[in-house]
């Protein structure tokens, strides 16, 4: 799998196609007719070739998660530091989750999760259109083809866990000024997804939505389910508070919702998930503390009594925003100025051990850094992606980078 990343040039899926087949996919349903000039480096034509043995790494750490989360002790120690909404349970695990790996030579290294991860159905059709040059030496992960029946499973069953039988009428997918939204071209896939399966869906601003009694409507249409795509995590802006109300008053199901980003996507829980001591404590086994320990890399809160410290040590270090996403806001040590460094004095952040991407060679030109997303849902990989990019995070910028199709040995002792 090495060698095939350094070495394997086989175009996997042309991006210009690939935009056909969203197109397609999307149908009549509103795509931008400048998807090729606004999404030029959305999809990568080369797969990321992923060992076996990495492959069943990354599975142990997501389940070794899932177990941990699940403590009274583990839940305890992270909602000490989560907004108070956290404390609410609406009764579900909160949707899909994104666990992002960089691979080293000793294994997989956990970088952060995500709970409103974005790029599954994009993924799913990726995954689908992909030419395997090799098919008797290498295959996908999981099964591309039942990716978003998956996914429509997982949004079922949040909505049973806080509602049961009930029916389920519509869903709003809401973001803040959504086909301005980069992966606006997703909301509409799921919205298909729903519609498809006879659920109705709209896409919407979470302002478009009225608060009334017992319930939140839209357009007159009350309001099921939200599939929350903003990034307030704890919905504390004045613009959500028609969805935090209703949220903590139980009249609607929100996936995600603040309790899962606060157990499972607050930075600050790495210092938890990867200290041997606490896991012990917590009452974690110790198979899972094993995994866990060798998996995230070191990480602390950057506090006012060890900042001098860090800021000593910044060349081995990454600085995110606790409650931060999609790279904002974070930085390499190494790019610090002393400015940002005392901006970031203002704010909550963390300091994480640089673990660098791995490389996928892509011939004449400049070699692209590389990582690993799991979608999974309760401990379970429902699909892998790989991304594409250069500079210091992903940002579907970079020509011939963005989400590319990850693909592991046949063979299952590799």
């Amino acid at each position: 799998m090495d060698a095939l990343n350094r070495e394997c040039f086989c175009i996997a899926i042309e991006p210009g196609v690939m935009r056909n087949v969203v197109a397609a996919a999307i149908g009549e349903h509103g795509l931008p007719s400048a998807l090729a000039e606004s999404h030029a480096h959305l999809f990568s034509a080369l797969p990321v070739y992923l060992r076996r043995r990495h492959l069943r790494q990354v599975e142990h750490v997501i389940s070794a998660i899932e177990q941990v989360v699940a403590l009274p002790g583990y839940q305890r120690a992270a909602l000490q530091w989560a907004p108070d909404i956290a404390q609410f349970d609406p009764g579900s695990p909160g949707g899909l989750l994104g666990f992002d790996f960089h691979l080293t030579n000793d294994g997989p290294r956990l970088i952060e999760i995500n709970t409103n991860p974005g790029g599954i159905l994009l993924n799913a059709l990726l995954g689908q259109a992909q030419r395997v040059c090799m098919p008797d030496v290498v295959q996908s992960p999981t099964n591309v083809a039942t990716a978003e029946e998956r996914v429509l499973q997982v949004m079922l069953e949040e909505w049973r866990c806080q509602r049961g039988s009930a029916p389920l009428n519509l869903v709003a997918i809401v973001d803040e000024e959504p086909e301005q939204q980069y992966l606006y071209p997703e909301f509409l896939l799921f919205r298909q997804l729903f519609r498809a399966h006879g659920i109705d869906a709209v896409i919407c601003d979470s302002q478009d939505l009225v608060r009334e009694p017992g319930r939140v409507s839209l357009g007159g249409r009350p309001v099921d389910m939200i599939y929350n795509r903003l990034t307030d995590f704890s919905l504390s802006e004045p613009r959500h508070g028609v969805v935090r109300a209703a949220y903590l008053a139980g009249d609607l199901v929100l996936t995600p919702h603040p309790r899962a980003h606060a157990i499972y996507a607050d930075k600050r829980n790495f210092t938890l998930l990867g200290d041997r001591a606490f896991l012990a404590q917590a009452g974690a086994g110790d198979a899972e503390i094993d995994v866990l320990s060798g998996a995230i890399p070191e990480t602390v809160v950057v506090t006012p009594s060890n900042r001098d410290t860090l800021w000593e040590r910044r060349r081995e270090l990454f600085f995110k925003p606790a409650a931060g996403f999609g790279g904002k806001a974070s930085y390499r040590g190494d790019k610090l100025t002393r400015r940002i460094w005392n901006d970031l004095a203002t704010g909550t952040c963390i300091a994480q051990r640089v673990i660098p991407p791995s490389i996928r060679h892509v011939g004449i030109n400049e070699p692209l850094k590389s990582d690993i997303r799991c979608y999974a849902y309760r401990g379970q990989p429902i699909l892998y992606a790989a991304r594409l990019y250069q500079g210091q995070t992903t940002n579907f910028r970079t020509p011939g980078g963005g989400f590319a199709p990850v693909l592991t040995s046949s063979a299952p002792d590799s």
